[in-house]
Order: C-alpha cells, then structure tokens, then sequence
C-alpha cells in the first residue's frame, strides 16, 4: 500500500474511529498527520503518515455507549417498518435491568444516533447490540468481522424421519445463498429439537434459509451471545449497558 488514501478511510483502518467519526473530528480540527492539523474534508495520507487525534475526540468517543438488550418478538432491529417498532424505543430509565452492574447513568441523549450493530429478525429474540460507537459497529458488521454469534434454534423437521447426517453437514459448510457458498458454521444438536449454530456472518434471514434448504421448520430462534458477550441472565425486553471489562 504506497498510494495515497483518504484520511477517514485510513483513521478507520487504524481503529481509531469510523469514517463518519473521522469526518466529523476532521472538520472540528481534531485530527493530525504527522503532528499538523487536518481540517479539509477528502484529505488523503499516505500508509507511512502518523495519525493521531486530539484528547476532546477520545474524550467524545468514551462518552458513547453500548447498549445491550434482550429483544422480544414483535420489534425491528433498525428504522421502524411496516407498522413495527424499532427496538430502541425499549431503552429507557424503566426498562433498565435491575442487575447492571455499571455506574453509568441513563440520559435521553444517549439515544441520539444509536443504532444496531447487527440484525435480528422481527420474529427472532435474544441479544441485539445498540451502540454510539463507530468502532464496535465496524467490528461487529463489517465485511471482515472475526466475530462469531451463537444462536438456540428450535426446529421441526418437515420430512419424513429424522434430518439425516449428511444434511447435518451441510448446514455447518456447504450450502450456497444468493449465489455464494456460506462461511463455514458450526451447528450441532443441543436435543432433539433444539439445534446450536454458531456463525461468522450475517446474511438475511440466514439462520432461516438454511434451515428451510435441508427440510428443517425454524419454530423459534434466540441469539445469546456474540463473541465474548453473552446474553445471560438480561430479562426479555430489559437493557444494561456494556461493562468496561466485557469484550466482543
């Protein structure tokens, strides 16, 4: 890499900040190449170029936060759609578990651009992530996401007898959605009607379709954990935050 990048596409290759982050510290003279400021939008570096940023732009990013909850049917995980609402509107001073261990207090500006790090289907419940902070949203969606999310699906098998073993193994590698082969996946039986599966990517509806491709029903599907976080003991329909020792 010896060609000149934009300066948000490289603050972002960092990990410092998302591109929109980046945008906004550039244009507030908060971000530096080699020791000068930057404030021009478009603004391109090259890889040997050091970049840092000004303590009022760390200071900023440790005021956002991460919101974790347990999403009941019924809710979208984004924009309100077809008469259903987001699952945002459940985040309020009420709905807040009991047990949260943070000291964090709850504002109502904390809702200001929060938004999900990942879908989970209106039919589907378990852990969905809200988050203020470009970075987690980067590491949890973006292309090239190491993150794993581990999911409890009760099926039905709509064939006759029982899912044979070969089909097993389709659905943890080999089966193919809109045109491309899927990650590898680990999926196994938790009992006889309860399947674990275990996933490096996040197709629509994934879960679902690759189910109904082997002759399996989805009867109900949960999502408790993603990475290193986990779902635990949050009740349905409570949020907490995420705590500074918990990593994804």
């Amino acid at each position: 890499m010896t060609e000149p990048v934009r300066l948000s596409k490289r603050m972002s290759e960092l990990g410092l900040c998302s591109r929109r982050e980046a945008d906004e510290w550039i244009e507030k003279g908060w971000v530096r190449v080699d020791g000068q400021v930057v404030s021009v939008l478009g603004s391109k570096v090259l890889p040997h170029q050091k970049v840092t940023v000004e303590r009022q732009a760390s200071a900023e990013q440790a005021q956002r936060v991460t919101i974790l909850i347990n999403k009941p049917m019924g809710y979208v995980s984004g924009q309100a759609e077809d008469g259903y609402k987001p699952a945002v509107v459940l985040v309020n001073e009420q709905s807040r578990w009991a047990e949260d261990q943070t000291e964090m207090r709850f504002h109502p500006r904390q809702l200001k651009s929060l938004v999900p790090a990942g879908r989970l289907d209106i039919d589907s419940v378990g852990l969905l992530v809200l988050t203020q902070d470009g970075r987690i949203a980067k590491q949890l969606i973006g292309e090239d996401s190491a993150v794993d999310k581990e999911y409890l699906v009760r099926v039905q098998y709509t064939r006759p007898g029982k899912l044979p073993e070969s089909d097993l193994k389709r659905l943890n590698h080999g089966l193919i959605i809109d045109g491309k082969p899927l990650r590898p996946a680990k999926v196994m039986w938790q009992n006889e009607d309860q399947l674990r599966f275990i996933l490096r990517e996040g197709k629509k509806r994934q879960i679902r379709r690759m189910c109904d491709m082997v002759g399996l029903k989805v009867i109900g599907l949960k999502r408790v954990r993603i990475g290193g976080v986990k779902l635990g003991e949050l009740p349905t329909g409570q949020w907490r935050y995420l705590r500074p020792d918990e990593k994804f």
